[in-house]
C-alpha cells in the first residue's frame, strides 16, 4: 500500500480523494499497489464529511510520518504551499499539484530539488485542468523541434467571450453570470486581466525552452476592453474573439503574449466554446496537433493530480527526467513582432486617410455601428503599428488577428 496526503481540502482537494476513492480499483491497478489517502490537510473542520477522520490541521504529522510516500498539494498560492513543498521533496516526498501560480514561479527550482532528492515534482494539472499536456510535451513530444504553442487557457474568459459572440451580452452582464454560476471569483482580476493564462503559457514556454520563462517578462492583456462591437465586426470577417496564450520560436528565441485575438472560422481554435480549454502545439516534423478538454472544474482537474500520484508511485525513489532550467530565457520584444490587426475607428470621413495610411489594407463595416468603420491591415511589426496608430486620434481600439 501506498499512503499519500492530500494538502487542501478544496474544490480540487475534494476532487482528488473523490477521484482516488471512486476509482480505487482502476487507480490502484495502474499504479500497480493500492493508493490509500492517509492524511488530509486543512485548518478548517469538516464535521459530516464521510472523510472527517482524515483531516488534520498539523503538517509536521505529515512531514514526519515514514508511511507518507506521495502529497497532493492542492493548496493554491505560494505561502505556506512552497515551504511545504519544498520540505517534502527534501524528505524524498514527491509532490503533485495544480497549484499554477507555484510552478510558474519556481518549477526549475522545485524540479532539482526533486531531482537531487530522487523523488518528483509533477504538476499536469497546473495547466489545462484534465487535458494532458506536460506529460504530452514531457514525453510524446519530445523528438519534435517546437516551432509553436497557442492555447485557450482559462475557462473563465473563454465562458465569458463565447456568450458575448454567441448571445450579444455585454462584458458586465457576462461577468455577472459568470460569477453566478462560480465560474469567475468575486475579484475576477486573475482571469479577466490575463494573469492566470499568462502563468500557465509561461509554464509550456518553460518546458519547450528547457529553461524558465518568467510569466511577468510576458506581455498580457486580459478581455475587459473587448465589447459587443467588436464581436458585431468579427462576424462580418468570418472570425470570433479568443483571450490566446501565444508562444512562438523566432530565430531560434523565444515569443510569448497573452491577449484577445481574433480567431478565423478555419481554426481549430474557433470551435473551442464555454469554459473548455485547447492547446496547439506545433512540432517541426509532426506539425500541428491539439489537446482539448474541460480546463477547470474539480473532477477534471483532480484527475490530472491523481494521474500524476499514479506516475508518481510507479517511480518510486527514481526522479522521471524533466528538463527545466533555473536560468532565464530571454524574450524576444513584443515591437519586433508582425501581425495584422483589426483596427476600429471613429469618423465615416476618415476612411480614405486612414487606409492610406495602411498599404493594402481593406475595410470592415457592420450596421451595428455607426459612425465608425474597421481596417484590417496588411501584416506589419507592432513597433511601425503603434507609430502609426499614435498619429490617428480616432483610432477607438484594435485586435490582432491570429494566423
Amino acid at each position: 500500500m501506498i499512503n499519500i496526503a492530500v494538502m487542501g481540502y478544496g474544490t480540487v482537494g475534494a476532487g482528488v480523494v473523490e477521484v482516488i476513492q471512486h476509482n480505487q480499483k482502476e487507480v490502484s491497478t495502474k499504479a500497480g499497489d493500492a493508493i490509500n489517502v492517509k492524511y488530509i490537510l486543512d485548518i478548517r473542520k469538516f464535521p459530516g464529511d464521510p472523510n472527517e477522520s482524515l483531516v488534520t490541521d498539523d503538517y509536521e504529522k505529515i512531514i514526519n510520518d515514514p508511511e507518507i510516500k506521495i502529497i497532493c498539494e492542492t493548496m493554491g498560492g505560494l505561502k505556506p504551499a512552497y515551504d511545504f513543498t519544498k520540505r517534502a521533496l527534501e524528505k524524498g516526498i514527491s509532490v503533485c499539484t495544480s497549484n499554477k501560480e507555484m510552478v510558474a514561479a519556481y518549477g526549475a527550482e522545485l524540479i532539482g530539488v526533486a531531482k537531487e532528492h530522487n523523488c518528483n515534482y509533477l504538476f499536469e494539472a497546473s495547466v489545462g485542468g484534465g487535458i494532458p499536456i506536460i506529460r504530452t510535451l514531457n514525453s510524446s513530444l519530445t523528438p519534435e523541434r517546437i516551432h509553436g504553442i497557442a492555447g485557450i487557457l482559462n475557462g473563465t474568459t473563454n465562458y465569458m467571450l463565447t456568450k458575448m459572440d454567441e448571445e450579444g451580452e455585454s462584458y458586465d452582464d457576462v461577468l455577472a453570470t459568470a460569477q453566478k454560476l462560480g465560474y469567475a471569483e468575486r475579484n475576477p482580476e486573475a482571469d479577466v486581466e490575463g494573469y492566470d493564462a499568462c502563468r500557465k503559457i509561461a509554464i509550456l514556454s518553460s518546458l519547450v525552452y528547457g529553461k524558465t520563462v518568467r510569466f511577468d517578462e510576458i506581455h498580457t492583456e486580459g478581455i475587459t476592453k473587448i465589447s459587443t462591437a467588436d464581436f458585431a465586426y468579427a462576424k462580418e470577417m468570418g472570425k470570433s474573439i479568443k483571450l490566446l496564450g501565444v508562444s512562438m520560436d523566432v530565430e531560434g528565441r523565444c515569443f510569448a503574449i497573452v491577449a484577445p485575438f481574433l480567431v478565423d472560422k478555419e481554426d481549430p481554435l474557433y470551435c473551442v466554446r464555454d469554459v473548455f480549454n485547447a492547446v496547439v502545439v506545433e512540432g517541426n516534423m509532426l506539425g500541428k496537433t491539439m489537446y482539448y478538454g474541460r480546463g477547470a472544474g474539480s473532477r477534471p482537474t483532480a484527475s490530472a493530480v491523481v494521474g500524476d500520484v499514479i506516475d508518481a508511485a510507479k517511480h518510486l525513489g527514481k526522479f522521471i527526467f524533466c528538463l527545466w532550467e533555473d536560468s532565464k530565457v530571454e524574450l524576444v520584444p513584443k515591437d519586433n513582432i508582425s501581425w495584422k490587426y483589426f483596427v476600429r475607428v471613429s469618423g465615416a470621413d476618415k476612411e480614405t486617410e486612414v487606409k492610406r495610411m495602411f498599404e493594402n489594407s481593406s475595410v470592415v463595416k457592420t450596421t451595428k455601428c455607426d459612425g465608425e468603420f474597421g481596417l484590417i491591415t496588411d501584416r506589419m511589426k507592432e513597433r511601425d503599428f503603434l507609430m502609426k496608430t499614435k498619429d490617428i486620434p480616432e483610432v477607438i481600439s484594435y485586435i490582432r488577428i491570429y494566423e
